[in-house]
């Protein structure tokens, strides 16, 4: 089976191309594929499939097997998958997703797309669409309880239900210890699908550093949806304007939440590290 090995900004799929093939038993694909030390090694792997509704299909896995709704970062490399693959020469598509039909453009340098812009949409407040535990008061400013610290969460779903979190410590976002506060994040009661999380430091009014724990993954370099995320909980809570530059340990995104028609673009690179091919037992 052929495969392409594909990142933004350090968020790293195995891209397959099943538009004229399916994959059989895709959770443990998923798993043995995105192993760093048995397999190639990603965050996860996306099939690129037809679709009968838009102009392709992605669905995503994350390592552990579990199928995520939706991958911001992995829009832009299926973006650039397609086009630079000759599977349309259109600058403008739809991409059908498990969180619903989501628009990009691409920008495109020498005949490869070196840039993508996503329209993710409207970003969901409402509790049980996020989802959050049922008798939860609200989404923003929740109080939660981590390793014996208090926290205050603001929760948002753009496809993909994230908690942020402004790290108003005195220690800076390199030294937090993610991998400990971030699962214990991810499984709390208040998620009942569980959570990823954005840990966030405001720099100013248009910059936005933050770090993320992605459920099912762990850390990651970087994530689209809880790039999006963090705007939409720093503007909600008055700390941002509605556009702004997010730093990840991977790069930066430029995320705007258009106020006129509510819904949230990201813009960000999408490149192809190496093509290979693995035969599957």
């Amino acid at each position: 089976m052929k495969f392409t090995k594909m990142q933004g900004l350090g968020n790293d799929s195995v891209c397959i191309d099943c538009t004229d093939k399916t994959i059989p038993d895709p959770e443990t694909v998923a798993i043995r594929l995105s192993d760093r030390h048995f397999g190639v090694g990603a965050d996860g792997v996306i099939l690129i499939t037809r679709s009968e509704t838009a102009d392709f299909g992605m669905t995503v896995y994350n390592p552990d097997g579990t199928r995520a709704r939706l991958c911001g970062n992995g829009l832009r490399c299926v973006g650039k998958f397609v086009y630079d693959k000759g599977l349309t020469d259109k600058t403008e598509l739809t991409v059908e997703t498990d969180a619903g039909i989501k628009n990009i453009k691409l920008k495109v340098c020498s005949g490869r797309v070196k840039s993508v812009t996503v329209d993710m949409g409207e970003p969901t407040f409402t509790p049980e669409e996020i989802p959050l535990a049922v008798g939860a008061q609200g989404c923003i400013d929740l109080p939660v309880k981590l390793l014996g610290k208090d926290y205050r969460v603001n929760c948002v779903s753009v496809g993909n239900p994230h908690a942020v979190i402004f790290w108003g410590d005195s220690t800076d976002l390199i030294s937090l210890d993610l991998k400990k506060l971030g699962a214990k994040l991810e499984s709390s009661p208040l998620f009942p699908e569980r959570t990823n999380t954005a840990f966030v430091k405001i720099i100013d009014r248009s910059t936005i550093a933050m770090r993320v724990w992605e459920r099912g993954v762990g850390e990651t370099l970087s994530c689209g949806t809880g790039a999006c995320a963090a705007l939409v909980a720093s503007v909600l809570t008055g700390r941002s304007e509605r556009s702004a530059q997010l730093r990840l340990l991977g790069g930066s995104l430029d995320v705007s939440w258009n106020e006129d028609n509510n819904r949230i673009y990201m813009t960000g690179p999408a490149e192809t590290a190496f093509e290979g091919e693995v035969e599957l037992e």
